[in-house]
């Protein structure tokens, strides 16, 4: 007989967004460690800290989140999914401003912050990231989790993985992160990281800003990836990727018809604080958001051996 699980529905005075609010999560639509059925369910697989889970979440009615997980962590996610999907949230002071953050608000008012928790989880994608292409990055991400994850607790749809734990990425060889295509400056930062991941789990329990600024104290994390970090663990509504590639281009040609850089853009967004990144995830998935494409794209970057 099929495991049943542990099973919970979350609800909200305030509509929940399940599908954009959790897309962060996903590192592409391949990701290992997650997948969308046909259904509509939301599954993916995670490490706790009483053990792994697998969790599958639907969409069950505008202001409602059914949830139901399997493993060791069942318990614990399912206690903490409220908090997860930022159900306590105030947006009491949220002025869009903007006509296009405006209209995307009106559209998505029920798209949440995420507050995971999971600090590792969230800092190694975001470091197989940094100054490379999505494609490529992600890329790396798949091929690494396919040979050092483990497979998904409970009736996992196929192929669903855990991610390698703290241990598991600090033992990876470096030769094997350069088959993955992943340069040496952030193989070496996941490796360091991987060293002191329990230090860095405590950094989820404090403010936002005191997080980010412990981040910035492992080598080879800098503004960029604390940030796309404290997205993902802190629900910082406020994280904006300052150092993203396209992002400055993005929000100027999006808001105001021209590219602007990052100076301009943080100076361009300041009355949006503290949610600047709240407005970016809104333009994103309102489809507002754009910029012209000039060219052919730069060339990716291959460090793999044929």
């Amino acid at each position: 007989m099929q495991d049943a699980g542990l099973s919970r529905t979350v609800t909200s005075d305030r509509p929940i967004d399940l599908a954009p609010t959790l897309a962060p999560l996903r590192r592409g639509a391949a990701d290992p460690c997650y997948r969308v059925t046909p259904d509509g369910a939301h599954w993916r697989a995670s490490r706790l800290a009483t053990g792994p889970v697998t969790y599958r979440l639907t969409q069950a009615g505008a202001h409602a989140v059914d949830a139901r997980a399997w493993g060791p962590g069942a318990a614990e996610f399912l206690d903490g999914l409220p908090h997860m999907l930022c159900l306590d949230e105030d947006l009491t002071g949220f002025m869009p401003g903007h006509p296009k953050v405006i209209d995307a608000h009106r559209r998505f008012p029920g798209l949440r912050m995420l507050r995971t928790g999971l600090v590792f989880e969230s800092l190694v994608p975001a470091v197989l990231e940094q100054k490379v292409h999505t494609v490529s990055a992600r890329a790396s991400w798949r091929a690494l989790v396919r040979k050092f994850g483990t497979p998904a607790p409970g009736p996992a749809p196929s192929g669903l993985l855990l991610a390698p734990d703290a241990d598991a990425w600090r033992r990876i060889p470096s030769w094997t992160y350069h088959r993955a295509n992943v340069g040496p400056e952030r193989a070496r930062t996941i490796v360091h990281a991987a060293r002191v991941a329990e230090s860095l789990e405590r950094t989820a329990v404090i403010d936002a800003a005191e997080a980010a600024r412990r981040l910035r104290t492992v080598p080879g994390i800098g503004v960029w990836t604390a940030a796309e970090i404290a997205q993902r663990v802190h629900g910082d509504a406020d994280a904006l990727s300052v150092g993203d590639y396209h992002l400055a281009a993005i929000i100027g040609w999006t808001l105001l018809g021209r590219p602007i850089d990052d100076d301009a853009m943080v100076e361009y967004l300041e009355p949006l604080r503290p949610h600047r990144y709240r407005a970016v995830r809104l333009l994103e998935i309102s489809g507002h958001a754009h910029k012209p494409k000039f060219g052919p794209r730069t060339p990716l970057t291959d460090h793999t051996w044929h």
